[in-house]
């Protein structure tokens, strides 16, 4: 993927997003596993199994074809992602006649306890978003680890993902289940690149569109998890169907009315 970055002098800013790697581990522990946070209120731990340690580490050796692989890299990426996002939901804000307020900030830890939410420390190997400080936060040891092995396209749906919980937060949309919550969060980051592609904000790379539907059917809930569960995000297939709903069909698909 590539942003096309907006203001003066539109400068292109480098975003060339693969999934590659193994789909059923990293991914799926940084995305489905993750936990997202909405309110500060839920169970760190979120009855969610615990997500795998990562396999490599910054300063490790490439294990990526493009060979994006530097720290620097990364944040660069989480930068663009973030530009994307703001830039996208001012615009659904503006649209609609209301004042737009961006998430205040998106932070990075290293270690379990660093950060907390409404007083409730949080673990290693997560990215969440924090509705009572307005924030994103991330293991950037654990996301670092995802980007080398993953690549950097998940770094769009994850920001995407976890800014989708903050405006659900700003409209004022709460559910009784879980999964509610996150499969509309999963339309609503469909919505966001979709909506940002066929504006020219972003640019999909050869095969980028099925290396998105690989990446979210490998980030289902376990069969054997209740779909009333605290902490449940979906099926495979839900996941799926939601994020590509919202790409497909923009938020008009997401349930915002």
């Amino acid at each position: 993927m590539r942003e096309q970055a907006a203001g003066e002098g539109d400068v292109d800013r480098r975003a060339t997003g693969r999934f590659r790697g193994p789909l059923a581990g990293l991914l799926v522990a940084l995305v489905a596993a993750g936990g997202c946070f909405v309110g500060g209120v839920s169970d760190p731990q979120g009855g969610e199994p615990a997500p795998p340690e990562p396999t490599a580490a910054p300063g490790t050796a490439a294990t990526r074809a493009d060979g994006t692989t530097s720290v620097e890299e990364f944040a660069q990426d989480v930068a663009d992602a973030q530009a994307v996002a703001e830039r996208y939901w001012a615009a659904q804000f503006r649209a609609s006649g209301e004042g737009f307020r961006p998430i205040r900030r998106i932070i990075s830890y290293q270690r379990a306890g660093e950060v907390s939410c409404g007083g409730q420390a949080l673990p290693r190997n997560n990215a969440v978003y924090c509705s009572q400080g307005d924030f994103i936060a991330y293991d950037v040891a654990w996301s670092v680890a995802a980007f080398r092995q993953v690549g950097d396209a998940f770094v769009f749906y994850l920001l995407g993902h976890e800014y989708a919980h903050g405006i659900q937060v700003r409209l004022g949309i709460r559910y009784d289940f879980t999964i509610q919550q996150e499969l509309q969060a999963d339309c609503m980051a469909g919505a966001y690149l979709g909506d940002s592609v066929r504006s020219g904000t972003l640019t999909l790379g050869e095969g980028d569109l099925e290396e998105f539907r690989d990446g979210l059917a490998a980030v289902g809930d376990d069969p054997d998890q209740p779909w009333f569960a605290e902490g449940s995000h979906g099926t495979a297939e839900q996941r799926t169907d939601s994020f590509f709903r919202g790409y497909e069909r923009s938020l008009a698909a997401c349930d915002l009315g």
